[in-house]
């Protein structure tokens, strides 16, 4: 009953994982990240799919098969991966239901008018990249999230510096009081002082 399935930096052989199969019927998550994958060959047919992550990978081609094992993708990302001409990527078409495509750091992103071709390519698609057609982010919840919780983690920091500093400085008379020299004139002068108010 596997939903989600994360085979990050694993090494596959002859383009499959060892034990990756059919079985995985429920799969909706799958991530198989920098785990060497050539090809898309022996991929199991996971028809629940829904997100792939095949990013830092050496894909080529061969793209057709995931339409064919993973008829319901919504989003798939290829970044880095040696991704390099719109042919490649025409295979998609047949993934009716992909909603987000990620081809950051493949070849294919030196194109000119990549962007436009490919959004005319795979018209499904709403985002490339993280960003739609008008350059507008793609929402992510998490990602907002994490930057509101940046900036809280900043004020944090800068709370926290306050205290040490103080405390730093207090050291630093310490540490002048500790010298010998100006530890002898103190004493000197507390007992003249005594003296003082004792003849007094």
């Amino acid at each position: 009953k596997v939903t989600e399935l994360v085979l990050d930096n694993c090494r596959s052989s002859n383009g499959e994982i060892e034990g990756l199969n059919d079985s995985f019927k429920e799969l909706e998550f799958l991530s198989m990240a920098n785990v060497e994958l050539t090809s898309l060959a022996k991929l199991p047919t996971l028809s629940k799919l829904r997100k792939l992550e095949l990013s830092d990978n050496i894909i080529s081609g061969g793209l057709e098969v995931l339409a064919e094992r993973c008829p319901n993708l919504t989003y798939l990302n290829l970044s880095g991966n040696k991704i390099k001409d719109l042919g490649t990527v025409e295979a998609l078409q047949n993934l009716k239901n992909l909603k987000s495509l990620d081809l950051f750091n493949c070849e294919i992103t030196n194109l000119e008018d990549y962007r436009d071709s490919i959004f005319e390519l795979l018209q499904q698609i709403t985002y490339l990249d993280g960003f739609d057609q008008e350059d507008n982010e793609a929402p992510d919840s998490e990602d907002d999230d994490d930057e509101e919780g940046d900036e809280d983690d900043d004020d944090e920091d800068e709370d926290e510096a306050g205290p040490p500093g103080e405390y730093e400085e207090e050291d630093d008379e310490d540490d002048g009081g500790s010298d010998l020299g100006e530890g002898e004139e103190e004493e000197e002068v507390g007992l003249s002082y005594l003296m003082k108010e004792e003849i007094q």
